[in-house]
């Protein structure tokens, strides 16, 4: 009996060590993983407004050349 109690103790202590590194690794790639998901997060941010930039710009260049076009149109060519 008391030869199987040393052995069950035994073997809980190894689970117990088992199981605190499993909870350490997990604690660090968890770490990992809300560092990448950061990251992720700030280049889709950088990415979208770069995009919203790029728009705005290219429709206010399209609205400006159609502000021209139509003011060419408004004004009666002279003829020489």
């Amino acid at each position: 009996m008391e030869k199987q109690n040393s052995e069950l103790f035994m073997e809980n202590c190894e689970m117990m060590r088992e199981n605190e590194r499993l909870r350490k690794k997990a604690e660090q790639l968890n770490k990992e993983n809300q560092a990448l998901l950061s990251e992720l997060k700030q280049k889709l941010l950088e990415a979208t407004t770069k995009q919203i930039s790029e728009l705005q710009l290219k429709a206010s260049s399209t609205s400006s050349g159609t502000a021209n076009k139509k003011t060419n149109k408004a004004r009666p060519q002279k003829h020489n």
